[in-house]
């Protein structure tokens, strides 16, 4: 499978929290967002803070993630994924996850592959589907 992995889906994983995607292991190429780094990087950095999260346990989930990212695909943020993330969607979508939909949505038209939409975000997944993508995980 091709899946479209956003940061909710990646950091149940690394943090192997309950709730993670039960299609991860039959993920055979992911792609993400470049964003995806700083989102998971800076919510671990949060739970140290915040949450008290061991510092060490931080250093060892934030290589598990630089570990998965280099294993995918990762797009960057253009100017063609800012201008599509900046029009209206049939669902209302925050800042990211408006990039997070257009990123995928831009990275379907020059491939021409349509991967599915990896999310535990209830409105990306809506949002998804209402643009015609298979969801998981939502």
């Amino acid at each position: 499978m091709i899946a479209y992995v956003d940061s909710s889906v990646l950091l149940r994983v690394v943090l192997g929290q309950e709730g993670s995607l039960a299609e991860w292991p039959q993920i055979e190429r992911g792609v993400v967002s470049a964003l995806v780094q700083v989102e998971c990087l800076r919510t671990l950095d949060r739970l140290r803070v915040a949450h008290g999260f061991p510092e060490g346990e931080v250093a060892t989930r934030r290589e598990a993630v630089v570990r998965l990212l280099e294993s995918m695909e990762a797009v960057a943020v253009t100017a063609p994924v800012l201008r599509r993330a900046e029009q209206p969607f049939p669902v209302t979508l925050g800042t990211l996850d408006a990039l997070h939909l257009a990123t995928a949505l831009l990275w379907t038209d020059l491939t021409g592959e349509a991967p599915v939409m990896a999310t535990h975000v209830a409105a990306l997944g809506a949002a998804a589907r209402s643009m015609g993508l298979v969801t998981v995980g939502c």
